[in-house]
């Protein structure tokens, strides 16, 4: 594959979307093939804006064809893949087939629960033991007993079942995304299973099932297109949920430690307990000693789970709550036993099915927490009790580090492509590859390069950092800092986008600003997100507040949002488990457990939200800090450097005037006055 072949594709490409051709995209393009030449893996940081799937589409496609080499494209969100899919893999695919004759063909593959299963549509399997589940009123079109709608769903829950049995006669793909407008998780269940819950070759619509007609589609496609979860999956030992493949290119690629942190982490409760044991235990009649076992374990986990401090279990289960599991285990594993018989009609199978399925989940749970991973420190162990009080208090476990399944499983024998707008953090790619796996390998190495942005960060924005503020506390933002976001926001004329630690913070700081200005302001949690995030786009004076999901899933472009104020650095807190657990292992080992942990996941964090500032050439703005360690602390300057860079100033009189000019002649460039 020659380079020259690669830019043509990417300029046909370019070309048919109405582009421009921009020297980030053509580096970056280059650079993933030499990468697919050699066999290495490459880290990229592509601003936003550089157009970064296009980069590696053209080279990754144009291998496929030439090569055979079967590549597996992921990304973390579903706007990204609806993009990569239905237009820009669509416009590489095509510049593809003018150049060599050959149109790659790609496919999309998600998990088994994301696609409609017709034969449970069908009756094939049982509903939900919750009353009333599957009691449809045609006059109401609700539940019996006149189930009211959850907020911000379409319809009440029977009126989404029926749409969705309606949708299951006319989709051509049983894909959730496709099934606009949505339902909920509760609804979807009633038209999904899960892989374990699968009944097979023995499933009587086999030859109809959406999940079994999207594996065989990938499997005979040059590339896929799939998401994080899948990667999870595979990294968790579980690789055959994929295709075989050469070459893996992962976009959005900060988040992928997470997502297989997250896909691999268990979770116990009694109530977990007693709802597997009553979906089984009519499945069970011959097995007395398998249940007189799983009811034990239940209240014995309902005790004893009660007065189990919250936090982190160091030294692994306690006494009382390891008997609780010892009779856990010994229980699930006699009740998969019991059912191991084939089951006479198909929705008996069904049935079956969906019970050894919640079972064996509920076993191998068990089967960790008894096994050596916590004492070991391969995963941590602690006891959590959600928010609000009415779910009941459960145990959790989750890998330590996952660095080492994501080596093992992920990038071992292929080449992997892994980018983002944000993987240099401190102005080094060290932290990120050695959070995905790159330094324990030593199959090619790896390369990281920062190709830029097309944005001029120092005139199209403003970086203020408020040192004179006094330090954060734990009890929400200070009367300092909140008086420092009134006059910022009022200097905006609204347009202001908060991004805080705590519900509890934009909650305040919300109602601080509503007593204050007359200016719209919204606060996350008071409607749906995304109805918030468009309300907020729609209108240049209303300011809208909130915490983590507003700081990495907000793309709001223009003069409706022109100040992001930050309230504090985003470390985590000193009681998260995992990441304490992590940082302890770091300085163990001599680290420097805080700049490994806190500070990489702060500085990650940091460039997520400010990047919500500069989203198009035409974008201009201030992000604020109220935090003064940004400005004062020895570790300000790493946070600081994985920041866009965006002119700095300690000065909040120029800040302020800038802002009012802003909001005088929103499409003006912000002063540049001398620094201070």
């Amino acid at each position: 594959m020659g380079s020259a072949q690669v830019e043509g594709v990417l300029g046909d490409a370019v070309t048919a979307v109405g582009g421009a051709p921009r020297e980030g995209q053509e580096r970056m393009a280059r650079a993933v093939a030499d990468a697919l030449e050699k066999g290495s893996h490459l880290l990229v940081q592509a601003g936003t804006g550089t157009g970064k799937s296009l980069a590696y589409l053209a080279p990754v496609l144009t291998d496929a064809v030439e090569s055979g080499r079967r590549a597996v494209i992921s990304t973390a969100t579903l706007a990204l893949q609806r993009q990569v899919l239905t237009h820009d893999a669509p416009v590489v695919a095509e510049a593809v087939r003018a150049r060599t004759g050959t149109r790659p063909d790609v496919a999309l593959l998600k998990g088994w629960n994301n696609y409609l299963c017709k034969h449970k549509v069908a009756g094939g399997y049982p509903a939900e033991e919750e009353p009333g589940l599957f009691e449809v009123s045609a006059a109401t079109g609700g539940l019996a007993g006149g189930e009211p709608p959850a907020v911000g769903e379409r319809g009440s829950l029977g009126e989404q079942i029926l749409r969705l049995r309606g949708w299951a006669e006319e989709t051509d793909t049983g894909d959730r995304d496709d099934l606009v407008p949505g339902v909920s998780e509760r609804a979807w269940r009633q038209v999904s299973v899960t892989k374990l819950e699968c009944l097979g070759g023995r499933c009587p619509m086999l030859e109809e099932c959406f999940p079994e007609q999207a594996r065989r589609a990938a499997h005979g496609a040059d590339v896929v297109v799939t998401n994080h979860a899948m990667l999870g999956i595979a990294a968790a030992g579980s690789p055959n949920v994929l295709p075989e493949h050469d070459v893996l290119v992962v976009d959005e690629a900060h988040e992928l430690a997470d997502r297989v942190t997250a896909q691999a982490t268990g979770e116990l409760s009694a109530g977990v307990v007693e709802r597997t044991t009553r979906l089984a235990r009519r499945h069970l009649s011959g097995a007395s000693d398998a249940l007189e076992r799983l009811d034990a374990a239940t209240e014995a986990l309902r005790g004893r789970l009660e007065v189990v401090p919250d936090g982190r279990l160091a030294d692994g289960l306690p006494a009382a709550l390891r008997d609780a599991v010892v009779l856990l285990e010994a229980g699930t594993r006699e009740a998969m036993s019991a059912m191991k018989g084939e089951p006479g009609g198909t929705e008996e199978a069904g049935a079956v099915a969906t019970a050894r399925s919640a079972m064996l989940t509920l076993h191998e749970v068990a089967e960790r927490l008894l096994g050596d991973g916590v004492p070991a420190r391969r995963d941590v162990l602690w006891c959590e009790r959600p928010r609000g009080g009415l779910e009941q208090p459960r145990l959790r476990i989750a890998p330590l580090d996952v660095a080492g399944p994501v080596a093992n499983h992920l990038l071992t024998g292929r080449t992997a492509v892994l980018t983002s707008a944000t993987l240099a953090l401190g102005g080094t790619f060290d932290p990120m590859a050695r959070s995905l796996g790159l330094t324990l390998g030593d199959d090619g190495g790896w390369t990281g390069l920062d190709v830029g942005s097309p944005f001029d960060y120092p005139r199209q924005g403003i970086l203020y950092l408020a040192r004179h503020l006094p330090p954060p506390g734990r009890d929400g933002p200070s009367e300092e800092a909140l008086g420092e976001l009134v006059e910022l926001v009022r200097a905006a004329g609204g347009a202001t986008l908060g991004l805080f630690s705590s519900r509890r913070a934009a909650e305040v700081a919300a109602e601080r600003l509503r007593a204050e200005l007359d200016t719209p302001v919204l606060c996350q949690g008071e409607d749906q997100l995304p109805s918030l995030v468009r309300a907020f786009a729609e209108d240049e004076a209303t300011s809208l507040m909130g915490t983590l999901s507003l700081w990495q899933g907000v793309d709001v472009p223009g003069p409706t949002c022109r100040l992001v104020v930050i309230d504090r650095i985003p470390f985590p807190r000193p009681d998260d488990p995992v990441r304490s657990a992590r940082s302890e292992v770091v300085a163990a080992a001599g680290g420097n457990g805080f700049m490994t942990v806190a500070a990489t996941h702060a500085a990650l964090l940091l460039a997520q939200g400010s990047g919500r500032l500069v989203r198009t050439t035409q974008d201009r703005g201030v992000v604020a800090v109220l935090d003064p360690r940004l400005a004062t602390a020895r570790y300000g300057s790493f946070l600081v450097r994985s920041m866009p860079p965006l002119w700095r100033t300690h000065d909040g009189e120029v800040t302020r005037a800038a802002l009012r000019r802003l909001g005088a002649t929103a499409d003006s460039a912000p002063p540049q006055p001398a620094r201070s």
